[in-house]
């Protein structure tokens, strides 16, 4: 009895010494991260973000060409600064760790979080998903204005057996510009922002996520970006949306998750996105236990755009 008691003290004082390490670990990465949000805020601000610079040009190009699109392209150039969707909802994923952390789940999750904010905020990775909406202006542009980092919306399509939704295409299931709503039928389909809802009428139909899951075409989100741009919360939104829908074509063909094979399309994407898209998607795990230091992410200077081809 003396040895079985001892034996669960040990376990216990193990274990809340493993706690307390992770804790330690996660208020680290919080100052990390933090610190790393304020250095992306103000490369931003300063405008040596490469892609920034590129947005908003395409962005003014684009509406001396076709004013009728400026109300939405200012809404797309936002992302360029501290005000656009995704700047925002690092700062507000951030807030979250930082005040509510318990809504995250387990202390593992919390940790798993911290790491991935902490990437979020490489100006490598930023830099790469502002190729988005890029890419969206370069092909309302009618090919005046060349794709970054992707290849041309043509080849694109062939390459991955796609169908072409229209303007605003690389940018749906990206939670930063809208989300997916649900008929009285039980069909999910994909619903702009306000702010966006000029999408609507560009596109050729409604996009159904049935239809989009088997024939998305390549975006950098979706393929290379949601393990990092995407909060736990909006993570298990996805999550439960794919199993209700997989549950309702049960028996009738099946369906496969839109993140289930990565799309062609990238071209000369940055180490740190390559890195990204390796990393198990929404574990909750995090790599506490391996060699990687989340310190190495501190110094990032790397603001290049890699590769522009033109998006005819």
């Amino acid at each position: 009895m003396k040895i079985k008691v001892l034996l669960i003290f040990c376990l216990s004082f193990m274990l809340a010494a493993c706690s307390d390490e992770r804790q330690d670990r996660i208020d680290a990465n919080v100052q990390t991260a933090d610190y790393l949000l304020q250095n992306l805020g103000a490369n931003l601000d300063a405008n040596s973000i490469r892609n920034a610079m590129i947005l908003r040009e395409y962005a003014k190009l684009l509406s001396e060409d076709k004013p009728e699109l400026k109300s939405l392209l200012g809404q797309l150039s936002r992302d360029a600064g501290r005000d656009g969707p995704m700047f925002q909802g690092l700062q507000q994923r951030l807030k979250t760790v930082k005040e509510q952390p318990q809504i995250l789940g387990d202390i593992e999750a919390q940790l798993y979080e911290t790491e991935n904010l902490i990437e979020a905020t490489d100006p490598a990775l930023f830099n790469d998903a502002l190729s988005d909406p890029i890419n969206v202006i370069a092909d309302m542009s009618d090919g005046k204005l060349a794709r970054v980092n992707a290849i041309s919306k043509q080849q694109s399509l062939t390459a991955n057996g796609a169908e072409d939704n229209g303007a605003g295409s690389q940018l749906v299931g990206n939670p930063g510009y809208g989300q997916w709503q649900t008929h009285s039928n039980g069909a999910s389909f994909w619903q702009w922002y306000g702010m966006y809802a000029m999408f609507s009428a560009l596109s050729p139909r409604p996009v159904y996520y049935d239809r989009w899951s088997s024939r998305r075409d390549y975006s950098y989100y979706n393929d290379y970006g949601r393990n990092r741009y995407t909060s736990p919360q909006q993570a298990k939104t996805q999550d439960n949306l794919a199993a209700k829908t997989k549950k309702q074509f049960a028996g009738k063909g099946g369906f496969k998750s839109p993140y289930a094979k990565s799309k062609t399309g990238a071209s000369r994407m940055s180490t740190s996105s390559r890195q990204a898209q390796k990393a198990a998607p929404f574990s909750g795990k995090s790599s506490f236990s391996k060699t990687k230091s989340s310190s190495s992410f501190r110094n990032s200077k790397s603001t290049t755009s890699r590769g522009i081809s033109r998006g005819k």
